[in-house]
């Protein structure tokens, strides 16, 4: 048996590399674990070294789309609020103000306030008066509104560094400065040393926390790490009469922090200036490798030279909004350089291929602590506490890896980090990137296109337009509107009453062979896979607590292949991590494709095409067969994730499109259209089918996200199968819920807050119009004691309370007679 993850032993030999916010703040929590052999490495001086944390502004919002930033913010601000060094605290509980100029803004930050609720961070919406008494420099006029959250404030990362690393060394840690890694040691697929120009230290791991020196550090240990620095405007105006530290310096600061995000800046007081950040100039990407030592540094590697021409614009645009700026003056400034990833995310995990070599990368101050909570847990537990697929080192697909792609991303990242961003807007380059082999035929039918994971993914076709003109819809609004069209409702009706295509090409497909590969499968997997060839089963990969790994469909082709549909590259590596010597694992996404024909008239349109039985008798549901469509050799499997009769059929990159075209033709006698993404997603809604990573997580168990059926306790050991002993329906706390919304007009996407008795209680995780069912659906995380059919509860879609009822699932077949026919 191959290593993988699991707890290392308390005795092993830890060296962090960088003495920063984050290798200060993992020092820190591994000791309190009772690690002990803990030694940071710091090319700079302890006390400044040199990189981000030293120049961080220390701004701390813990409001995010994500809720793991959310739950990493919220852990910094707890921690450093209980440090103090010389009798201050390492928190400035200041709060957080950000104001809108534009009704879009405006809009936004009512969303804002809802994800807000949802993550359990106090937030309120203020008029431009109140916004104007809690910061006066500003002008009342020039806004329409704020959104305040006293909770937040400034980090004082420095002395958290000192703090954090005094209470470590207490513990047994060592911190060394002065000692600048040339070498990762390795030997036998495992970090074995760091080596220094002051000497070599023996490791059993190793953890990269150098910040935007990640990149020099990994390929030091032959792991690529995704992150591209770039550097950040931060100026400092002159003095100025009135603020709160110029006559209590010790209190430097007293106003919120404020951020003029329509304008990509933000403002925080020091002392009697005010410092102001933009991120509204050009993107200035920064090699490493080229940055100088700490001692030839004019200032600090992090912190160069200030291009004034650069920040005009924003200094014009901050005067406007603060005109007592106009008597005044950027007095210094420089460009500050820090880290971004292809979807500005951390960097977290261990190496597989370099087994002890973990990344705690691309983190900034507003997370840091809750970073290194979480990768002390990884790293004593086996597993973190919290979900953080979403910043797990092996999320990226190989073709998102590449240098250029995440310099040109981490570099698009920079330029929208204020941006409003829609949760379906794709990113505009590089595209193409990934196509199906049916790209050429979808854009003949005018597909719209969006993107995940690099792949062109069709969710309307315009080709469909003059069948919604028979679709009765009502109105939306701007928000939901972006990125839909009613088409989706045209198509989701013709896959209810006809049948239609679907490209599944973007799922990942993973062939798992061997003699070994059925134990492996039943060990790693909840559900019974001991099944004959020709089975097909869905199941759920668990962790050893019990949580959502992930959930797939296993496929037994024969005695020993196995095809596996997974969610995405970190259910690869876990697989890999766990795999023995005589299986064998390969990723066959890229070399195959997949259409789904969906709909009461599947069966019409493909048994012509093959001289196999496809009757019900002779394929049933979940069963799986080889065979030939036309001149196509396919493996048809009957799956259904729309909740129609239908198959899932893939082939060879090569075949695809004649595939495609095989079906097209003989399905035009049926009415066939091709259908995207917008139509299944309600579909599989109302079919009450869970997508993982947005429905449920590592946070969530079978039994609380209702997926328990895919769970067989009797048939041997699995991993997480002794953490669900004692688990079951009866025994959840919290539930998976199915809501409807009252009203048929009403909207929600996902992440609102969800109130019972006018008390936030839960949260939707996704949710779409529900064409056959003729409202809105949404599934919601709330307690088991609210999630009962019937019950009453609102949804706060942009500040609106919106009424909906918990519904028995699945609203559409509950008997399951139309796929079984």
């Amino acid at each position: 048996m191959r290593e993988h993850y699991g707890a290392v032993a308390r005795d092993a030999r830890v060296v962090i590399v960088g003495a920063g916010i984050v290798g200060c703040s993992l020092a820190d929590e591994l000791t309190v674990r009772g690690w002990s052999d803990v030694t940071v490495l710091e090319q700079g001086p302890l006390l400044a070294p040199g990189g981000s944390t030293s120049h961080a502004p220390g701004l701390v919002f813990q409001t995010s789309p994500s809720k793991t930033l959310t739950d990493f913010a919220r852990y910094t601000v707890e921690k450093f609020s209980a440090l103090e060094v010389e009798g201050r605290s390492c928190f400035n509980p200041v709060g957080g103000l950000e104001i809108a100029t534009s009704q879009e803004r405006w809009a936004d930050l009512h969303r804002k306030a809802g994800l807000a609720t949802s993550w359990g961070v106090r937030g309120e919406l203020l008029g431009p008066a109140r916004c104007a008494e809690l910061w006066p420099l500003l002008d009342p006029d020039r806004i329409l509104g704020g959104f305040h959250t006293p909770d937040d404030g400034l980090a004082r990362a420095l002395p958290a560094c000192r703090a954090q690393s005094e209470r470590a060394a207490a513990r047994g840690a060592r911190f060394l400065d002065r000692h600048t890694v040339t070498a990762i040691g390795r030997e036998g697929g495992r970090v074995t040393a760091v080596v220094t120009d002051r000497g070599t230290f023996p490791a059993d791991v190793v953890v990269s926390a150098a910040g935007f020196w990640g990149p020099l550090i990994g390929a030091m240990a032959g792991v690529p790490v995704p992150l591209q620095p770039l550097a950040h405007q931060y100026a400092l105006t002159a003095p100025l009469p009135g603020l709160a530290g110029a006559e209590a310096p010790r209190t430097e600061a007293s106003r919120p922090i404020l951020r003029f995000q329509d304008r990509d800046l933000y403002y925080r007081e020091h002392t009697d200036r005010i410092g102001i950040g933009s991120y509204a100039h050009r993107p200035l990407p920064v090699d490493p490798a080229r940055l100088p030592a700490y001692d030839d540094a004019p200032v600090m590697p992090s912190s160069l030279p200030f291009t004034a021409e650069d920040f005009a614009p924003s200094w014009e645009e901050s005067v406007g909004l603060l005109p007592a700026l106009g008597a005044s003056r950027v007095e210094e400034g420089f460009n500050g350089v820090f880290s971004f990833t292809p979807d500005g995310m951390p960097v977290l995990g261990e190496s597989r291929e370099v087994r002890g070599f973990w990344l705690a990368e691309a983190v900034w101050v507003t997370h840091s602590a809750g970073v290194a909570r979480a990768v002390a847990e990884w790293m004593t537990d086996g597993r973190p506490g919290m979900d953080v697929h979403e910043c797990d080192l092996y999320r990226f697909e190989e073709v998102q890896r590449s240098p250029a792609y995440v310099a040109e991303r981490g570099q698009r990242n920079f330029v929208e980090v204020y941006d409003i961003i829609h949760p379906l807007q794709p990113m505009e380059q590089p595209r193409p990137l990934r196509v199906s082999p049916f790209h050429v035929r979808q854009r003949e039918l005018g597909g719209y296109f969006l993107e995940a994971a690099g792949w062109e993914r069709p969710h309307w076709y315009e080709a469909n337009a003059p069948l919604a003109e028979a679709v009765d819809l009502p109105p939306r609004d701007p928000w939901s509107a972006r990125y839909w069209s009613p088409i989706a409702a045209a198509e989701a009706r013709a896959t209810r009453e006809r049948v239609a295509l679907y490209d599944m090409t973007p799922l990942k497909r993973l062939e798992v062979t061997g003699p070994g590969a059925l134990g492996f499968l039943q060990r790693m997997t909840t559900h019974q896979l001991a099944r004959k060839p020709g089975a097909v089963t869905y199941t759920l990969m668990l962790d050893e607590a019990g949580g959502i790994r992930s959930d797939l469909t296993v496929a037994r082709l024969s005695e020993h292949h196995f095809q596996v549909g997974a969610n995405g590259e970190p259910d690869l590596d876990w697989l890999l991590r766990h795999a023995p010597d005589d299986v064998r694992i390969a990723d066959i996404t890229p070399g195959t494709c997949c259409i789904g024909v969906w709909g009461p008239l599947a069966r019409d349109l493909v048994q012509p095409l093959t001289r196999d039985d496809f009757s019900h008798e002779a394929f049933g549901y979940f069963k799986v067969r080889r065979t030939y469509l036309g001149h196509v050799p396919v493996t048809a499997m009957r799956l259904s994730y729309v909740g129609e009769l239908g198959w899932e059929l893939y082939t060879t990159a090569d075949m695809g499109l004649r595939l495609w075209d095989t079906l097209w033709e003989a399905g035009r006698r049926h009415g066939v259209i091709a259908a995207g993404r917008s139509a299944f997603n309600s579909l599989r809604l109302e079919k009450g089918y869970r997508a993982w990573g947005h429905d449920m997580t590592t946070e969530h168990d079978p039994y609380e996200a209702g997926v328990g059926f895919a769970v067989r306790m009797d048939k041997g050991d699995f991993i997480g199968r002794a953490a669900l002993e004692g688990r079951g329906e009866e025994t959840v706390a919290r539930r998976l819920t199915c809501l409807t919304l009252d009203d048929p007009a009403a909207i929600v996407l996902g992440k609102e807050p969800v109130y019972a008795d006018g008390v936030a209680a839960g949260y939707v995780t996704s949710a779409s119009y529900g064409y056959t069912i003729g409202r809105t659906v949404a599934y919601a995380w709330l307690p088991a004691a609210i999630a009962v059919p019937g019950t009453a509860v609102h949804i706060e879609y942009f500040g609106e309370k919106v009424p909906a009822t918990v519904a028995a699932e699945p609203l559409f077949d509950p008997r399951m007679e139309r796929i079984r026919r």
